[in-house]
């Protein structure tokens, strides 16, 4: 990344997610009273006082602990630190200094990175008092504030930026925003692990290990990419807590801010209707899709082959028959190298833009071909069409009454569109309006 980060690290229930919250300005972590609600490091890009930094939300650091999982979370809280240009300690001021903490800051004095020491929960005068023992960690002067209120935040960020080391600007990149999803267990951490070449996202055989929405940004082929990791979506009877219901907030926005959304279906399983609701979700957010249909090493002799799994598929899907669906597995590497540049090409799909005059020929011909629909004697009658918005292409047909248009003729010219300008995987809106735009009747992406 080009700006450089900062670490939020301790242990947990210390309110390391609820002061990542205040500082980024939006509710992008998860917040519960559980410890361990936050297993994954999670990116927030800001800035304070016009220096851009990168702030990174860990799961609890438990020192000791031998659970497999909290291992896993230690681990990922050591890359953080890693990654880290600076480092803020969150400890807790409404418990008291802990062995816990003491063990944390000598794995953290050995970092030999800046270290910030940041005791939350100073809300009382005698918690900011008692905040005093927190000078035997060795770490300076302690910054005492209220993660829940906001108070001592700013003064902490001022420190932050200070320590900071100085950086050159660069422009904002322009990567290709891709998300990962599907429902629980079918691989997406495996998945982008495998794109990363490291154990970037914790991977158990528990579905729903990831709750958070997890940003990583690597290049494809001298492409920027960003890449979202999301947690399972299944169905809303199955989701049984708050923390999982927060979680599948977190994959719908993830879906919503990006540009391609890679569904993941399990090939033994095959196809759910779950999968057809998260599709049907993410063609209404205006998202590109693919499907990738994970786990093929599972499929023992017998089964369908690829180009007849394929069909299947489509007939299950009939309305995504201009997606792209590739077969992969994730744990064994097979297939994955066809995704990502799959996914760009795709990207690439969603930008383009048709010349007028060609557009209006093209469209004149194929209604002179299909009779457009009539009631009441009247038909429906074209002047003009113009595309007007990319990223997902948007066409305005421009007519004598937008009322007279019916489902069927809007997939006709669709369809039309894509066999001549094909936009895979992308979908698109088109819309019907009367000359003076006073009336406006649409088709959904």
């Amino acid at each position: 990344m080009a700006e450089p980060i900062v670490a939020i690290v301790g242990c947990p229930n210390v309110g390391k997610s609820t002061l990542f919250n205040r500082l980024i300005g939006r509710r992008q972590a998860i917040v519960s009273e559980v410890p361990g609600t936050t297993r994954d490091r999670l990116y927030g890009d800001m800035e304070w006082n016009g220096i851009p930094f990168t702030l990174i939300d860990t799961g609890g650091f438990d020192p000791v602990s031998k659970d497999d999982l909290l291992q896993q979370v230690r681990a990922q809280a050591q890359v953080a630190i890693g990654e880290a240009a600076v480092i803020l300690f969150v400890v807790d001021g409404s418990g008291g200094l802990t062995a816990n903490d003491e063990e944390v800051a000598d794995l953290l004095r050995r970092s030999d990175k800046p270290v910030i020491l940041v005791v939350n929960k100073t809300e009382s005068p005698t918690r900011r008092l008692q905040a005093v023992d927190f000078y035997r960690l060795g770490l300076g002067n302690p910054h005492l504030v209220s993660a829940l209120h906001g108070t001592g935040t700013g003064d902490l960020l001022d420190e932050v930026v200070d320590t900071l080391p100085p950086t050159e600007g660069e422009e904002v990149d322009e990567a290709a925003r891709i998300a990962i999803v599907g429902r629980p267990n079918v691989g997406k951490s495996s998945l982008l692990n495998r794109f990363l070449g490291q154990e970037r996202v914790i991977v158990d055989e528990e579905p729903g290990t990831t709750r958070d929405s997890i940003d990583t940004r690597i290049e494809v082929d001298g492409w920027p990419v960003t890449l979202i990791d999301t947690a399972g979506l299944r169905r809303r009877s199955k989701v049984q807590d708050g923390l999982e219901q927060y979680s599948v907030i977190r994959a719908l926005r993830a879906i919503d801010r990006s540009d391609v959304v890679l569904l993941l279906l399990e090939a033994p399983e095959g196809p759910t209707r779950q999968d057809a609701r998260i599709a049907d979700y993410v063609i209404e957010q205006g998202c590109s899709l693919m499907l990738i249909v994970n786990k093929w090493d599972l499929m023992g002799e017998g089964s369908r082959t690829r180009q007849e799994y394929s069909r299947w598929i489509y007939a299950q899907f009939p309305f995504l028959d201009y997606v792209p669906l590739l077969f992969t597995s994730a744990k064994t590497g097979w297939g994955v190298e066809e995704v990502l540049p799959t996914a760009l090409w795709v990207q690439e799909e969603r930008l383009v833009r048709i010349a007028t005059g060609g557009l209006n020929k093209l469209v004149r011909e194929w209604m002179s071909q299909h009779a457009p629909p009539s009631k009441g004697g009247r038909r429906l009658k074209l002047h003009y069409v113009t595309q007007a918005d990319i990223d997902p292409p948007t066409f305005v047909f421009f007519v004598n009454d937008p009322q007279l248009v019916i489902p069927s003729y809007t997939r006709y010219l669709e369809n039309r569109l894509r066999e001549v300008y094909r936009f895979v995987g992308t979908p698109l809106r088109l819309s019907f309006r009367s000359r003076d735009q006073s009336t406006v009747h649409g088709s959904r992406p």
